[in-house]
């Protein structure tokens, strides 16, 4: 298996024989056997352990082992405890995914701290067939039936290619000592009763199993890449990206004859799962909306807009000072002296300063707030009304700001200037304000 190792890191991983490499070491028989390979390579290592405190003494035991074996071959350590299960608790997650979390978590953090380029764990082939029977029971798209992959940024798994036998095979013939876990024991997750019973099963319907399995990953992983690489050529025709928000012309979507199929390319990233009401939503009436953890899908007229769900801001009221020449919060907003009115947009305004009183307030819109309209004779409008006229998306009218003079409308920044405020022939102070992106 070394040969076969070395001429693998050599052919699919040269840059790891120059790096500084941190392996994830649980104490078990794959990961003491990727330890008993890379010090044979000579490579520069250093090994990390969690424990995650769930099997009592035994936990112990394995950061004990780990400990032992890395002072006896004079290995750099790193060794973290988590309370795992109160991790769990407080963020209403399984065990499992929280023990995930605290542990990439912690990866990436001795990356940046220790000045490590990467982190090695010891996935093999049988976890890749495990994975993938998962997430076919389950239910999937096709990048799920795509495997583990053998690099994720700076997460790299040089094992995917040997099965756990051959791993085996290789511990007992270098005599490489390792620490069981009782729960691989155990039917009490899915992943484990996949181990003991059907992976087993498919192997002795089929001895050569593990290298078809291998060549039908693949085969899927070339046609993601087809599926990536045509999602990306439609997507510029159908999308337009404005900073943060993404807009999709539906019209140009519904000529897709297998539109769903795209916008789930496009939109799995974003961590939505209520597929068939996303689906729905391409018919559905303007307002209607979907939302991801972090994400909102709205239907607006002839259009699909993907926004960042607008984060809670713990002062949404601020004060600006006279004679402040510029903010940068919540907006960037610049306050100069002016001789004269020019250049007039919805984003600049030039208005009465001397009618001003100061400090004027920025504040997020409410609903009931109204003001007289720049240019209607002095008639107020509520700004529900402004919007609606002014054909804003739900999105424009979330994010819209408002200037206040005391208790009255200065602008409704970025898309209307009030009338009581505009310069007259009597106007000896011009101020110029410019929301600037």
């Amino acid at each position: 298996m070394f040969e076969k190792f070395e001429k693998h890191i050599r052919q699919n991983f040269p840059f790891l024989e120059k790096s500084r490499l941190l392996l994830a070491v649980s104490g078990g028989i794959d990961s003491m056997v990727l330890v008993h390979l890379l010090h044979q390579l000579k490579c520069n290592i250093a090994l990390c352990h969690c424990n995650f405190q769930l099997r009592g003494l035994e936990s112990f035991g394995d950061q004990h082992f780990v400990q032992d074996y890395a002072d006896a071959n004079a290995i750099p350590l790193f060794v973290t405890q988590f309370d795992t299960e109160a991790f769990a608790d407080d963020f209403k997650l399984s065990t499992q995914i929280a023990a995930r979390e605290l542990r990439y978590n912690w990866f990436y953090e001795l990356l940046e701290t220790e000045n490590y380029d990467y982190i090695l764990t010891a996935h093999h082939a049988d976890d890749s067939i495990e994975t993938f029977l998962i997430n076919l029971s389950r239910g999937t798209g096709l990048e799920g039936l795509t495997g583990i992959p053998s690099q994720n940024g700076k997460i790299i798994r040089p094992l995917l290619s040997f099965s756990r036998a051959e791993i085996l095979e290789y511990a007992k013939e270098n005599h490489i000592q390792w620490r069981e876990d009782s729960s691989n024991a155990s039917d009490k997750y899915l992943r484990n009763k996949i181990r003991h019973h059907m992976v087993p099963l498919l192997k002795e319907l089929n001895p050569q199993f593990l290298e078809s399995f291998q060549k039908t990953q693949t085969y899927l992983q070339q046609s993601q890449e087809l599926v990536e690489d045509a999602a990306i050529m439609v997507f510029q025709q159908v999308a337009k990206e404005e900073g943060e928000i993404i807009v999709f012309d539906l019209k140009q979507l519904l000529k897709l004859p297998n539109y769903s199929s795209y916008l789930y390319q496009w939109l799995h990233e974003f961590g939505f799962t209520a597929w068939e009401d996303i689906y729905d939503l391409v018919e559905s009436q303007s307002g209607k909306q979907v939302f991801s953890a972090n994400y909102r899908l709205l239907k607006d007229r002839g259009q699909l807009i993907l926004s960042p769900l607008q984060l809670e801001i713990e002062n949404s009221e601020y004060w600006i000072e006279k004679d402040c020449g510029v903010i940068d919060t919540p907006l960037h907003l610049r306050f100069e002296k002016a001789d004269n009115i020019e250049n007039t947009s919805t984003n600049t305004i030039f208005v009465d300063a001397d009618k001003l009183q100061y400090p004027l307030a920025l504040k997020p819109w409410q609903e009931g707030d109204a003001f007289q309209p720049f240019g209607m004779n002095g008639k107020s409008k509520k700004l529900s009304k402004l919007f609606k006229d002014e054909k804003l998306s739900l999105i424009e009218k979330d994010n819209c700001w408002v200037l206040w003079s005391a208790n009255q409308i200065v602008w409704v920044v970025g898309v209307r200037q009030d009338e009581r405020f505009r310069i007259l022939d009597s106007t000896n102070n011009i101020l110029k304000i410019t929301l600037e992106f």
